[in-house]
């Protein structure tokens, strides 16, 4: 079915349900990307914390994404950095992804007037986008 499939996880959030989707959704050499979006610092809170602070935070979020990607034999694993949404959108477009596979929360009252991650991919992906909840 489909050949390229990016899953956008949380990595303190179960992945098993979205996983397992993305492999029935997938055609037999299908190529899997599995992505975790840290979302920027602003300058006047990261010029206050040290780089080997920072440094180290990076190198425990791999570590984890790199144990999640482990879950689906031969996929890829990439930390983007943006506003959560966007950037799923944004790498989905630039990396010729044709299905995002990504879990959501069951919608809150603060989503009315914020959105959320799943209702802006949704919304503004070019591919097909299953939603998992």
């Amino acid at each position: 079915m489909y050949k390229n499939i990016l899953i956008p996880v949380i990595l303190d959030h179960d992945t098993g349900a979205a996983f397992e989707a993305a492999r029935q959704l997938a055609d037999a050499n299908a190529v899997f990307t599995v992505v975790h979006v840290q979302e920027p610092i602003p300058a006047y809170v990261g010029s206050q914390i040290p780089n080997e602070v920072l440094a180290h935070t990076r190198h425990e979020i791999l570590g984890k994404l790199h144990q999640k990607t482990s879950e689906i034999p031969g996929a890829s694993s990439r930390l983007i950095s943006g506003h959560a949404g966007r950037a799923i959108v944004d790498f989905a477009n630039e990396n010729d992804v044709d299905c995002i596979v990504l879990a959501s929360h069951k919608p809150g009252f603060q989503d009315l007037f914020l959105g959320s991650t799943a209702n802006r991919v949704v919304h503004h992906a070019r591919c097909s986008v299953h939603v998992i909840r």
